[in-house]
């Protein structure tokens, strides 16, 4: 189709963001050949990570494991300035109909769906970054973990995952920002560009462990349990409310997704994997780098792994950041729209009480005995 189209507005030149990621490299080469037969040629910038992956290499032009050499050598090198805008654009709309209902399938759930969806855009995503950094950006540092107020994050994730705005225009608005909040704004920048790294050095970083030792550890397939975790009826007010707000909105706040990977990894003992394919399939801020990196970091499969098994407890996550619950009412509630768009095939009763899956110590003393039976020499005890 794209060829076709190029031939048909008679352009010369396709440009994209280049995604070194294994499913995109093979559609750009094949995109690159059918655009060739036509005269065209395809055009990719390194505009989606702050550098380009790979360009950050540790001794003997080795890939970096560790989060902390990698931010250092990304910051000696230097991070790029935003390209300038071009300075005229001819647009012309493409031939053929109008866009049809993107989704006419779904019968149900687009008033409640519709009602969180971002303001789309450049300049939406634009205003959106200078209203975090004209002051909430001063608490980042801190209220970034605070799941029941708003503004302790940017917001900006699926404006990134999207290309609605870049890295480096993010990144230069935020260094001209002193304070401990900005400088920790611009470390999360330089996480997704270390996911991106790894990503780049290792194409099976969604499909496979990371450090090879923990093809031993005993996760489960996918089963009843998993698919209970899916339908957000856990039975855990936090990892539900979590797993329900991501349905509605596409999004969930970055302190719950590691509460929500870390008991379905551990108090449910099920892989990684299973995880990571619900978050690829709902997420609209997905992306295949961070998603891959984070669930294998908080499953303990990952680089930087801290040097224990980390077990999230849910409860502990509540009490110290939604201290009055506030979050989890809203999302817990039955007006919160998670039931009106949830999957008629569930058959999800709001008036139903929910039994947990597993009792949170039982799960934790389950975890730490499959950690005995890999035989990992990692500290056993970390559950915060």
């Amino acid at each position: 189709m794209l060829p076709a189209l190029a031939a048909e507005l008679g352009v010369a030149e396709v440009h994209a963001l280049a995604w070194p990621e294994a499913g995109r490299l093979a559609a750009d080469t094949r995109t690159t050949e059918a655009l060739a037969a036509r005269g065209v040629a395809l055009v990719l910038h390194d505009g989606h990570t702050l550098l380009p992956p790979g360009a950050v290499r540790g001794a003997q032009d080795q890939a970096f494991k560790v989060y902390s050499a990698f931010a250092r050598a990304a910051r000696a090198l230097g991070i790029p300035g935003p390209a300038p805008a071009p300075a005229r654009l001819d647009w012309r709309p493409a031939p053929g109909e109008a866009l049809a209902d993107l989704a006419p399938d779904m019968r149900r759930g687009a008033a409640v769906l519709a009602a969180h969806a971002p303001e789309a855009g450049e300049r939406a995503a634009l205003r959106r970054l200078d209203q975090f950094l004209d002051r909430p950006v001063q608490d980042h540092a801190t209220a970034r973990d605070r799941i029941d107020l708003p503004g302790g994050t940017s917001g900006l994730s699926e404006a990134l995952a999207v290309g609605e705005i870049g890295p480096r225009t993010i990144w230069a608005a935020a260094r001209a920002v002193p304070g401990r909040g900005a400088e920790k704004f611009l470390s999360e920048l330089l996480w997704r560009d270390f996911a991106w790294a790894l990503l780049a050095d290792r194409p099976d970083l969604p499909r496979a462990n990371y450090r090879p030792d923990w093809d031993r550890f005993g996760w489960q397939g996918d089963g009843p349990q998993a698919e209970g975790w899916r339908r957000a009826m856990t039975g855990i007010p936090l990892v539900d409310a979590g797993l329900r707000e991501m349905f509605v909105t596409g999004t969930m706040h970055n302190r719950v997704r590691m509460v929500v990977d870390s008991f379905l990894t551990k108090h449910l003992l099920t892989d990684w994997r299973v995880g990571a394919a619900w978050f690829d399939d709902c997420l609209t801020d997905w992306d295949p780098a961070s998603n891959a990196m984070n669930w294998q970091w908080v499953a303990g499969s990952g680089p930087d792994a801290a040097p224990y098994f980390r077990v999230f407890n849910p409860a502990l996550q509540a009490e110290k950041f939604d201290p009055a619950g506030a979050y989890r009412r809203r999302w817990l509630d039955p007006a919160s729209g998670y039931f009106e768009a949830g999957s008629r095939a569930w058959g999800l009763d709001p008036a139903a009480p929910v039994r947990p899956l597993i009792g949170l110590a039982e799960g934790r003393a389950r975890a730490r005995a499959a950690l005995a039976a890999m035989g990992s020499t990692l500290a056993p005890g970390h559950d915060g």
